[in-house]
């Protein structure tokens, strides 16, 4: 659900999808008792996809919802923004 002035979220619905199957798999080689390091590695990846989504809600997040709501120059608060991109490390 969109609420108004909220940006849309396309990409992060398809790796979320991604994420969901990855999850299923993991539970299958648990219920399959696969080799805990299998397990692991997959765990991990799944951390990280997570991530990178959390990365770019707060990034669009960040360029679009805070620009909108400081108001005023766009231009100064575009660039305090990419100051906490560079200090989250958000790509």
């Amino acid at each position: 659900m969109q609420t108004s002035g909220t940006p849309k979220h396309a990409e992060e619905l398809v790796r979320l999808g991604r994420i969901a199957g990855q999850v299923g798999g993991i539970r299958r080689m648990i219920e399959e008792d696969r080799y805990c390091m299998e397990i692991l590695v997959q765990l991990k990846a799944v951390r990280a996809a997570l991530k990178k989504v959390e990365g770019n809600v707060l990034k669009r997040h960040m360029s679009e919802c805070v620009v909108q709501a400081m108001g005023g120059n766009r231009e100064e608060a575009e660039q305090k923004v990419a100051e906490l991109q560079r200090y989250f490390q958000i790509d």
